[in-house]
C-alpha cells in the first residue's frame, strides 16, 4: 500500500432543500430563499474528513439513511457538495444503484460502449476491451437485447464487467453486488483483489459485516451524516453492529458513547489502533464480569496463558439476558486459551434472564483476528428454541472440535429470542475470548480449516 494519498475529504457536507408544498418553490424563487420562509433543509453530510491512501480499500458502513450513497455520488462526481473539499486522483470507475449509466433502449453492446465513454475510454479502447467484458459479464445473446429486458443480475454482471476493464485507479461499489448469485459475487471479489494488487483504491459498501472485515484495510461508519469511527476495519465493524443491534430507546445512548470514546482515543473520530474498543456501557459491564472469575494464574496449566486476553471486547446492549463467564474447556472441565488441533473443546457461559422469552437460542462464532468468521454454532434451529422465564438463569455448554490451523482465533458468545414477534439479539459479546491454536496438526492441511484430508495418488494412470 502507497503513502500517497488516493482521496482526500475536507469538511464535507450536503444539504438538500425540501418543501412542504410544491408551490413553495416557486415562492422562494420569487421571493427569495432569506429566513428560510419557504423550505426546510436535510442535512445528508455534515463536516465529513478522511483521507484513503493508494491501494488501500475503505468499508463504508452505517445504518440505512446514514448518508452513504451520498458520500459516494460525491466521490464519483455526479452531486456537488454544499461544503467542504473533495479531491480524487486517478481515474475513477464506480458501480452505484442498478443500472445507473445504462441507457435503458439501448441494447447490452450499445450501453457498454455508453458507459465506457462515460468512464473515459474512447471508441477504440471500448472495442478492444469488449470480448473481455462480454465474457466477464456472461449474459449471452442478452447483450443484443435491450437492457429494459434485463433481470437485475444482468444489470449488475454487466455494469461490474465494464467497470472493471477501464483500468481504474479508483473504484466505488455500493450494494449493487448483492443481487448477483454467490458465484458471480466470488468472482466479482476476486477481481476486485486483483484490483488492489495492481495498486488500485476500492471503497466498498456493504451491510455484509464479514465481507467489509475480510476485504477492506479500514471502514467509514457515518450515522446521520456524520463520521463517528474511522480506523481497523474489524473495529468500526463491531462498533456498527453494536449500534445497529441496539433497541431503539438505547441507540441514541450508544451513538453518543461511541463518539465520546472515539473522541477521547483519537480526538477526531477515528479509532485508536491501541487494542482498545468503546463498549460504552456494555464494555464496563465486560469488565466487571470478567472479573468474577478467578481464572488460573499465567502457565498455570499447559493449556492457558493469562497473557492472552481479549483487548477488545464489543457488548451489545442488553435485551433482557446477561451473559456471564464465557470460557473455553477441556472436556475434563480445565480452562484453556491453547488449543490443539483435532482435540474436542468445550464452550461454556451461563446466561441470567431478566424477562420471560421465548423461542431462546444460545450460540458461538469463531472469528480470525481479521473478522473472517470461521465456524460457529447455535443450540437449536431457528424457531425451535425454548421458552424460559424471568429469574431464570441458563448454562450453556457448546462442544466444538478444533479445526483451525495454527494462529489466533477469537470468539464470541450471544443469546436470542422473541420477546416480541421478531428474533432479536438479547446479549451478544464479540470477541470475548481470544485463543491460539498451536501447532502440530496435519502437516499436509493448507489453508485455514482443517478439512481432515486423504490425497491418492495413482502413478499407473495415463492421459
Amino acid at each position: 500500500m502507497s503513502s500517497e494519498l488516493a482521496i482526500e475529504v475536507r469538511g464535507l457536507g450536503k444539504r438538500y432543500p425540501m418543501y412542504a408544498r410544491p408551490h413553495h418553490r416557486l415562492m422562494e424563487l420569487a421571493f427569495g430563499a432569506s429566513g428560510g420562509r419557504w423550505r426546510r433543509e436535510h442535512r445528508a453530510l455534515h463536516d465529513v474528513s478522511f483521507e484513503v491512501r493508494r491501494g488501500e480499500t475503505l468499508g463504508v458502513i452505517g445504518r440505512n439513511g446514514s448518508g452513504k450513497s451520498t458520500l459516494l455520488q460525491i466521490l464519483c462526481g455526479t452531486l456537488a457538495p454544499t461544503d467542504g473539499d473533495v479531491v480524487v486522483r486517478g481515474r475513477v470507475a464506480a458501480l452505484l444503484e442498478l443500472g445507473a449509466g445504462f441507457n435503458p433502449d439501448f441494447t447490452g453492446r450499445e450501453n457498454v460502449h455508453l458507459y465506457g465513454s462515460v468512464l473515459g475510454l474512447t471508441r477504440a479502447e471500448v472495442d478492444q476491451r469488449f470480448g473481455r467484458i462480454e465474457t466477464f459479464a456472461d449474459i449471452g445473446a442478452f447483450i443484443e437485447q435491450p437492457v429494459r429486458t434485463y433481470s437485475s443480475g444482468m444489470f449488475v454482471r454487466l455494469a461490474f464487467a465494464v467497470a472493471i476493464h477501464v483500468d481504474p485507479e479508483v473504484l466505488v461499489v455500493d450494494e449493487a453486488l448483492s443481487v448477483g448469485d454467490e458465484a458471480f459475487q466470488r468472482k466479482c471479489f476476486a477481481r476486485i483483489e486483483q484490483l488492489r494488487a495492481q495498486g488500485a483504491t476500492v471503497l466498498f459498501v456493504s451491510h455484509s459485516a464479514g465481507t467489509v472485515v475480510d476485504i477492506c484495510d479500514r471502514a467509514l461508519l457515518l450515522d446521520q451524516g456524520e463520521v463517528i469511527a474511522f480506523g481497523p476495519a474489524r473495529r468500526v465493524v463491531n462498533l456498527y453492529q453494536k449500534l445497529a443491534f441496539a433497541p431503539p430507546d438505547r441507540q441514541a445512548d450508544v451513538r453518543a458513547a461511541i463518539l465520546a470514546r472515539m473522541g477521547d482515543a483519537a480526538g477526531d473520530g477515528a479509532v485508536a489502533d491501541d487494542g482498545v474498543a468503546p463498549a460504552g456501557e456494555g464494555g464496563t459491564r465486560m469488565t466487571e464480569d470478567a472479573a468474577q472469575s478467578p481464572g488460573p494464574g499465567p502457565l498455570e496449566s499447559p493449556g492457558f496463558d493469562k497473557a492472552l486476553v481479549a483487548a477488545e471486547v464489543v457488548a451489545y446492549e442488553r435485551a433482557g439476558a446477561c451473559i456471564r463467564d464465557p470460557r473455553v474447556e477441556t472436556l475434563d472441565g480445565d480452562v484453556v486459551n491453547l488449543l490443539h488441533p483435532g482435540r474436542r473443546y468445550r464452550l461454556r457461559f451461563e446466561v441470567d434472564f431478566e424477562q420471560s422469552v421465548g423461542q431462546v437460542r444460545c450460540g458461538m462464532m469463531i472469528r480470525t483476528t481479521t473478522g473472517v468468521e470461521v465456524g460457529g454454532a447455535v443450540s437449536a434451529a431457528e424457531g425451535e428454541g425454548i421458552t424460559v422465564t424471568a429469574g431464570q438463569r441458563c448454562a450453556v455448554a457448546l462442544d466444538f472440535d478444533c479445526r483451525m490451523q495454527p494462529g489466533t482465533y477469537f470468539i464470541n458468545a450471544g443469546v436470542v429470542g422473541r420477546p416480541d414477534a421478531d428474533e432479536r439479539f438479547l446479549d451478544r459479546l464479540v470477541d470475548v475470548l481470544m485463543v491460539r491454536v498451536m501447532p502440530g496438526g496435519n502437516p499436509l492441511v493448507t489453508g485455514m480449516v482443517d478439512l481432515d484430508p486423504v490425497c491418492r495418488l495413482d502413478w499407473s494412470a495415463r492421459p
